[in-house]
């Protein structure tokens, strides 16, 4: 699982990198067009994760607590392809990701 901080309606579609919240948690900075209204924006996250990382949209689902900006998403698929390709897309930066 990866912890993400979302923005809807942040003028693009696009992975900004790792931030560090206040308390000391790392978090994926997600940002898409879509309006948070009716699962718009977590629909927008689901797309260009799985483009971004190279699954089927099936494969991105949500933990409980979506409507909030931080969210919690499981990604299936090899865990080490899909770490090396996290980490090209987020410059090298650390992020504590789960495996289960």
């Amino acid at each position: 699982m990866s912890p993400l901080r979302v923005t809807p309606r942040g003028g693009r579609d696009d992975i900004d990198g790792i931030e560090t919240l206040a308390n000391g948690r790392s978090v994926l900075k997600v940002r898409v067009r879509a309006i948070a209204d009716g699962g718009e924006a977590n629909r927008a996250v689901t797309e260009l994760l799985a483009e971004a990382l190279g699954v089927p949209k099936a494969r991105v689902r949500y933990c409980p607590a979506v409507t909030s900006r931080l969210k919690q998403v499981a990604v299936g698929g090899d865990p080490r392809l899909l770490g090396e390709t996290l980490r090209k897309l987020t410059r090298g930066q650390d992020l504590m990701i789960r495996t289960n």
